[in-house]
């Protein structure tokens, strides 16, 4: 069972990173078109089209995409349901029915946080690689959009030190103590 858990985690952790990225590139005013958001767009378009069908015009129309933040919600409840079906599945609660309803949005809280906060490091250590081994790279680019804003509060108070930005290293460190508090 173990490994049915390990899968599901996984599935919902692409899916709704996915989502997020999505929704941060569209914040971000990202060309699409190229890498990552070809790859973005084909993994949740399938969920955020029809969410986005369904949500208010003044939502619809606004900077911030919430049809991707929804769907992202969407999958981590939908994570959230699964697991309790499962852990259900396996050993039946005795009463407490509407607490164990109460573990469907907390799973999903978590999941969001870690995905968010797994996801940055990713993206973090994937453009320090990068600026380091390609600097050329078109993809580094986007990478530079995509985590620039993030890293632009720490560059103000932490200086370069021998002409290395350490900020990424920073914000990894950060990213990593907040993983370890969701634990």
């Amino acid at each position: 069972m173990r490994v049915l858990f390990f899968l599901l985690e996984t599935l919902f952790f692409f899916l709704v990173g996915a989502a997020l990225l999505r929704a941060w590139m569209n914040q971000l005013r990202i060309n699409m078109s190229g890498q990552p958001g070809r790859f973005v767009m084909a993994l949740t378009h399938w969920l955020v089209a029809p969410v986005r069908r369904i949500l208010p015009k003044g939502m619809a129309q606004s900077r911030i995409d919430w049809g991707s933040l929804m769907a992202a919600l969407l999958l981590a409840l939908i994570y959230g349901g699964l697991w309790l079906v499962l852990v259900l599945a396996l050993s039946p609660l005795d009463g407490a029915p509407v607490a164990s309803m109460l573990v469907i949005p907390t799973l999903a809280f978590k999941l969001l946080l870690r995905v968010l906060l797994q996801g940055l490091m990713v993206l973090l250590l994937v453009y320090a690689v990068l600026s380091w081994v390609q600097p050329a790279s078109s993809v580094l680019t986007t990478l530079e959009r995509l985590c620039g804003p993030i890293l632009k509060p720490i560059r103000r108070f932490l200086p370069l030190i021998g002409g290395v930005d350490l900020s990424v290293l920073v914000l990894i460190i950060l990213l990593q103590v907040g993983l370890i508090m969701l634990g």
